[in-house]
């Protein structure tokens, strides 16, 4: 599948939906953006259940500051709504490889579990 630029309603939709879902955040004016960004095709082109989206930050600052991206690229997995990995900086192709395969190997029932337990113990009075 190839790369998608996403607005706003499409990485809400696509986030919020089963399934693993990369985002990319990046600006035309970044070196390591453009120097990650055949990286991250290449690896889109393997994987066609995945979806991969890019965000400009220039031209989606909302975005970008909802999701509170400080330095460019950052890269973020989500995997059934849940957020597994955020890192900024160019990842090179067999980092990216193995992101996704760490995402695909997990139980997403304990990893649930595992967040709802540290949020009984966030909210439990001391």
């Amino acid at each position: 599948m190839a790369t998608v630029n996403a607005t706003e309603a499409i990485l809400k939709e696509a986030v919020e939906s089963d399934g693993i879902v990369l985002v990319d955040f990046w600006a035309e004016w970044c070196g390591p953006c453009k120097a990650f960004a055949p990286i991250f095709e290449k690896v889109s082109e393997k994987h066609e259940d995945i979806t991969f989206a890019k965000v400009n930050t220039d031209q989606e600052q909302r975005l970008a500051a909802g999701f509170q991206i400080q330095s460019i690229p950052t890269l973020m997995l989500f995997r059934d709504g849940v957020l597994l990995f955020r890192q900024p900086g160019l990842l090179p192709e067999n980092a990216l490889e193995d992101v996704i395969q760490q995402a695909r190997d997990l139980d997403m029932d304990e990893v649930r579990k595992k967040i709802a337990e540290h949020e009984a113990e966030e909210g439990a009075p001391s």
